[in-house]
């Protein structure tokens, strides 16, 4: 017999069911939005000074947009006070990853403890920083030391140990620039009878290291047998001054740069250039993959390294086609 306490246990029965069952169907609002949530990095760009600073760039832009993260892209125009405004403002912003290439080495403890403060991991990339090594979680890219001492080596062979040497330096106070001229300079020690005989700095670009090539064979023309650039793009420049000085650039004098650009492996190719010391640009892979690390709550290394090579002249016909920057 159906009675009336029945029904209303019955009843009780099937709400209880779709009760259970609607929590069951349902993933948790805690849960959700973490699931679906975009990855959202800053990155604070040095500028576009050279083919290789380009290249790290549309390797960055690119495997964000194909990684579908949120990607704060800030150009700093080689201005250290640029890279400061842009990471307060990913701070303010709230991102969850910030990621920089420092244009100088000294000057960050402020803001990278603004960053720590607000419980934001940083990432520098391709440059160091002489901060406390608390504030930041991870370095990536080259030993700049050690492509100092391959350029010192590879120009012992095209001297035959013997030769004074003019060097186009990067930026002032670039970690790049600090450490690539100390590797070379702790690779001279091997032979006295290598000199460098002048020293300055082109910033990294075309324009600059052309004109101080300029003032090198003004001054020295006579008595240079080799320009060793810290990078590649100076080292064109160079080359161009050698030419219009009336010598022949690869021949009457050796020019040994880092790197790896397209546009030197043309230069070798043409026997204008002799060597290039490959500096890995396209960083984009390596960096998202220990954002997401980090942004998960994950532990990286604490320096995670690129893979690079030597280049000489006389493989540069059939490596150029295979280059991506």
């Amino acid at each position: 017999m159906f009675t009336w306490k029945k029904g209303v246990a019955l009843v009780s029965m099937v709400l209880l069911g779709l009760s259970l069952a609607a929590c069951g169907s349902q993933p948790s609002a805690t849960n959700q939005p973490a699931k679906d949530k975009k990855l959202v990095v800053g990155f604070a760009q040095i500028g576009a000074e050279s083919e290789w600073r380009t290249a790290e760039t549309n390797s960055i832009k690119e495997t964000a947009e194909k990684l579908g993260v949120d990607l704060k892209f800030s150009d700093a125009q080689q201005k250290q006070e640029n890279q400061i405004k842009a990471i307060r403002s990913f701070i303010a912003q709230k991102v969850d990853v910030i990621a920089l290439a420092p244009v100088v080495e000294s000057g960050w403890e402020t803001v990278f403890k603004e960053a720590k403060d607000a419980k934001i991991p940083i990432i520098l990339v391709d440059r160091g920083a002489k901060v406390d090594e608390s504030l930041y979680t991870t370095f990536i890219g080259s030993d700049f030391i050690q492509e100092g001492k391959n350029a010192a080596a590879e120009m012992a062979k095209l001297l035959n140990n013997k030769g004074n040497i003019v060097e186009l330096q990067g930026t002032v106070g670039a970690s790049a620039a600090n450490d690539r001229k100390k590797g070379f300079e702790e690779g001279l020690q091997a032979f006295p009878d290598m000199k460098i005989i002048k020293s300055q700095s082109g910033d990294f670009t075309r324009a600059k290291g052309k004109e101080v090539m300029e003032a090198f064979l003004k001054s020295d023309g006579k008595n240079i047998q080799a320009v060793y650039a810290h990078n590649d793009d100076m080292a064109i420049g160079a080359i161009q001054a050698i030419e219009e000085y009336g010598l022949k650039p690869g021949v009457d004098i050796k020019v040994v740069s880092i790197d790896g650009v397209k546009g030197i492996f043309e230069a070798m190719a043409a026997g204008k250039a002799n060597v290039t010391v490959e500096c890995n640009p396209l960083l984009g892979p390596q960096l998202f993959d220990a954002a997401k690390k980090l942004a998960a709550g994950e532990k990286v290394e604490r320096w995670i390294k690129t893979e690079e090579g030597i280049f000489r002249a006389d493989t540069a016909k059939e490596v150029l086609p295979t280059r991506k920057y």
